[in-house]
C-alpha cells in the first residue's frame, strides 16, 4: 500500500535594487510581503554602516527564524512546551579572492519555560529540530552546521518576553 502524502507549493520573494559598484554601492531588499525593507551592502571586513544587512546576516536570520520554529514544533510534538525560544545563528564567512564563502553556521538556542520534556532530551529535540529546518538542509549539503540549545536556568528572573507582532 502506497501512503500518499499532500504536498502544498508555495514561494516567497524579495527583492534588491542596487545602484553603484560592488564595494562602494548600496542597496535596498524588501520582502515580497512588505514585512521588512532594509538597506543592504557589499560585506566589509569592518563591519558594515549602522542600519544595513549584507546577504551572509540574512542567511543568519533564515537560519535562526526557520530553525526557532522547528524548535517549537519538535517540542511540541514530544508533548513539550516553552514560553518562548530565543535562537542566535552566526555565520562565518572567508572573504578573499573576489569572493566570500560561507564556511559554517551556528545555532545557538535558549528554551525559555520549557515544560513537559527534560532538559536532558532537549539536546535530542534540538538536533531533530534541525534536521527538520529547511534552511539547514539546504546549508548542510555544502557546510558544517553546530548547535547548542539550552534551558533557561533561572525562570524566575524578571525578564521580559520580546513582544512580536
Amino acid at each position: 500500500m502506497t501512503s500518499t502524502r499532500s504536498t502544498a507549493t508555495f514561494s516567497r520573494r524579495a527583492n534588491l535594487e542596487w545602484t553603484g559598484d560592488v564595494p562602494r554601492g548600496s542597496g535596498r531588499v524588501t520582502a515580497g510581503s512588505a514585512a521588512f525593507s532594509i538597506a543592504a551592502t557589499f560585506p566589509r571586513l569592518a563591519g558594515e554602516p549602522a542600519g544595513t544587512t549584507t546577504p551572509e546576516e540574512l542567511l543568519a536570520a533564515s537560519h535562526a527564524t526557520c530553525f526557532g520554529i522547528a524548535l517549537r514544533s519538535v517540542l511540541a510534538t514530544r508533548g513539550g512546551s516553552a514560553r518562548w525560544i530565543s535562537v542566535t545563528a552566526t555565520v562565518t564567512a572567508d572573504k578573499g579572492g573576489g569572493q566570500i564563502l560561507v564556511r559554517t553556521s551556528h545555532l545557538d538556542g535558549v528554551v525559555h519555560g520549557l515544560e513537559g520534556v527534560s532538559t536532558a532530551e532537549l539536546a535530542v529535540l534540538a538536533r531533530e529540530a534541525e534536521t527538520r529546518c529547511t534552511i539547514s538542509r539546504l546549508l548542510r549539503a555544502t557546510i558544517p552546521i553546530t548547535l547548542t540549545v539550552s534551558a533557561a536556568q533561572d525562570e524566575t528572573s524578571t525578564e521580559v518576553r520580546p513582544h512580536v507582532d
